[in-house]
């Protein structure tokens, strides 16, 4: 059974930091480019930050510069550190696998996501 488990969520003023984490389980992700998501109310979910096994990252133009997503393979963890928060960041914040261009995930893989709230 695949099993995805975000953390590190909060409320933070903008301009301030989080680092989200994400627990992943089985051979399923562990050889497969990861994704954090986000969704904010009333709009679709979108991918803001990508990486392949080997390290190669990719971000959404919104983020690039802001974000910075990581991985520890070995134990089967996903990162990502924001900085210079903004309100517009504000949303739910997932991981699963993903790279830009490909079809969004089996709605069954998604776990329960992490709220950002960023206040003005």
């Amino acid at each position: 059974q695949v099993q995805l488990v975000e953390s590190g969520g909060g409320l933070v003023q903008a301009g301030g930091s989080l680092r989200l984490s994400c627990a992943t389980s089985g051979m399923f992700f562990s050889s497969r480019p990861m994704a954090w998501y986000r969704q904010a109310p009333g709009k679709q979910r979108e991918l803001v930050a990508a990486i392949t096994r080997g390290g190669v990252t990719n971000y959404a133009d919104s983020v690039k510069g802001r974000f910075t997503i990581s991985r520890d393979n070995p134990k089967n963890m996903v990162y990502l550190q924001m900085n210079s928060l903004k309100p517009e960041d504000t949303a739910v914040y997932y991981c699963n696998i993903g790279w830009p261009g490909t079809p969004m995930p089996d709605y069954r893989t998604w776990g329960q996501g992490t709220q950002v709230t960023v206040s003005s």
